[in-house]
């Protein structure tokens, strides 16, 4: 028999915040409702072949007419913050200035139900849902696309400027910029090497100007800005001197070109390199990006799994990874989650450690952290999923260790609070603490929904 590992006996400390996070595109639905426009994931849903067994998000959890009962299970868990994205094309469907009144209703109701729970607003701007309209302008490769972005961050901050002071301007920028601009698997699809580099440097253009226009549009002395990053430590499939280095080509594309562009504005000299190489440097001014870089309040880090890699003589750019030549991905050891992504909560304390060595003043969130497993649903309706509550303890236990160490991590937020959809896996993939059953959008919270409650309310009763 499984033993459920003890919600008492983790110790955040005082002040530590807890919540959950989610994402417009995978639950919202309503994607026609209310003037909202297409985006490239609904473009990107509807062409055959692009997710798994054809699947969309048009309905997803129809958190667009729920969001009060969603509101009120979170209340139930006790969360003090709720990380969710706005959809860029249900704000500013037309244009870049043109707020559409009905969207910015909902994201105000959203925002003043939070808030009458007793719950923060945590807003991010850019969850992988540009809009259509922008794409068929050349998207993330368009270098007006930074002020494309500043704009949008005004009129948000201006739509909700009363109710939230917690901005995150993007959502795992390596994603958008790799999985859409080079492996393809993600909207917009485009396998170009180049336009990978171009959509990453404009996202990071973009959210310094967003930083900017937060900070100077209706400001209020609480306001924070933050950015997400999913860093994903990589390490070899040895110790050998060459699995070293296919590790640290890896590590240079999906952490530390973000890492030095959001923190330090400047790129690491490797990444320079790979500019050149695929044809984009005169076409990336790095003048311009330290010239408008701006600080963060927090790094939000979103953690899932290790990248495992090793080298191969002779081997092309690793997919996802352009420039990482020579290098080819392994499979984790086991145990692994349904994604196939190794358990390790080993690869959490590195990069704690190595933000909390290198950034010793800059308070770390982890915005999110969970895992997707073939939830069982019992005779009576229940979900026993201790092989989640395992992950996120495991997980948790290194958090707490670290805070113990010194390092400044102040808050955490559980993957996901609803089952959604999982972007180009569909439905397939369950990552919710709360289960969503996509017939009839029946609500039941799992087995790990009330551990989490009880983590929260024994942190609670310890501060």
């Amino acid at each position: 028999m499984t033993t459920t590992p003890d919600p008492t006996s983790l110790r955040m400390p005082a002040g530590f915040s807890w919540g959950v996070a989610t994402s417009a595109h995978q639950i919202e639905g309503a994607v026609a409702v209310d003037g909202r426009a297409p985006s490239i994931w609904d473009t990107f849903s509807h062409t055959p072949g692009k997710v798994d067994r054809g699947e969309n998000a048009d309905v997803s959890c129809d958190h667009y007419h729920r969001f009060r009962d969603d509101i009120a299970l979170m209340a139930q868990l006790g969360v003090d913050t709720y990380r969710f994205s706005l959809s860029w094309s249900r704000l500013l469907p037309e244009d870049d200035k043109t707020v559409n009144p009905l969207g910015a209703t909902f994201y105000r109701s959203v925002c003043e139900e939070l808030v009458e729970h007793g719950i923060r607003p945590v807003v991010c701007l850019f969850h992988w849902d540009l809009p259509q309209r922008l794409q068929d302008q050349g998207g993330w490769a368009n270098p007006e696309s930074s002020q494309w972005f500043a704009e949008y961050a005004t009129r948000a901050k201006e739509t909700l400027a009363d109710l939230a002071t917690t901005w995150m301007t993007l959502n795992e920028p390596y994603c958008a910029a790799f999985l859409g601009h080079h492996s393809g698997v993600h909207a917009p699809g485009v396998t170009d090497a180049g336009t990978a580099y171009l959509a990453a440097h404009n996202m990071l253009l973009a959210h310094h100007r967003a930083a900017a226009v937060l900070r100077s549009t209706e400001p209020n002395p609480d306001d924070e800005v933050t950015i997400a990053l999913n860093l994903i430590p990589a390490t070899g499939a040895t110790d050998s001197a060459a699995d070293t280095a296919a590790a640290a080509k890896a590590d240079m594309v999906q952490n530390q070109l973000f890492l030095d562009g959001v923190l330090q504005g400047r790129y690491p000299d490797q990444i320079r390199e790979h500019h050149h190489t695929f044809g984009v440097a005169d076409q990336i001014d790095t003048d311009e990006l330290a010239a408008i870089a701006q600080p963060i309040d927090w790094l939000a880090v979103n953690y899932y799994n290790v990248t495992h890699v090793a080298h191969q003589d002779g081997a092309p750019s690793l997919l996802g990874f352009p420039g990482a030549t020579e290098t080819i991905g392994v499979e984790p050891p086991p145990p692994r989650t349904e994604m196939g992504w190794g358990i390790e909560p080993q690869g959490l304390d590195r990069v704690l450690r190595r933000v909390g060595a290198a950034y010793r003043d800059l308070p770390i969130v982890i915005s999110e952290n969970g895992g997707a497993f073939p939830d069982v649903v019992q005779h009576d309706g229940s979900i026993d999923d201790q092989d989640r509550i395992a992950y996120l303890h495991d997980h948790l236990q290194v958090v707490a260790a670290a805070s113990r160490d010194g390092i400044d991590v102040v808050g955490y937020h559980v993957w996901s609070l609803l089952d959604n959809f999982e972007w180009a896996l569909g439905f397939s993939k369950r990552f919710g603490i709360v289960r969503v059953d996509f017939d009839t959008l029946e609500r039941t919270p799992k087995a790990s929904a009330r551990w989490y409650a009880q983590v929260i309310a024994a942190n609670r009763s310890q501060s």
